[in-house]
């Protein structure tokens, strides 16, 4: 993902590396819905679930480890 339109998209709180696992893990089930339903892609699915997520068709929930502190 290019690093400009990770900044577009992610609000302050969220990280970089939550939202490549959010829109890798969306992608993968793009791909495994694809080939269970025996369809032909037209866009690459990691572009397919940018889309997504833009859109607000999905979120990403991002837990808070205990090592984490506020102060």
């Amino acid at each position: 993902m290019i690093k400009p339109i990770a900044d577009l998209i992610l609000t302050p709180e969220q990280s970089r590396y939550s939202l490549v696992i959010a829109i890798s893990k969306r992608a993968r089930q793009i791909t495994e819905e694809a080939e269970k339903n025996r369809t032909i892609l037209d866009d690459k699915p990691v572009q397919m679930s940018v889309q997504e997520y833009v859109d607000h068709k999905f979120t990403m929930v991002e837990k808070v480890s205990p090592n984490d502190d506020d102060t």
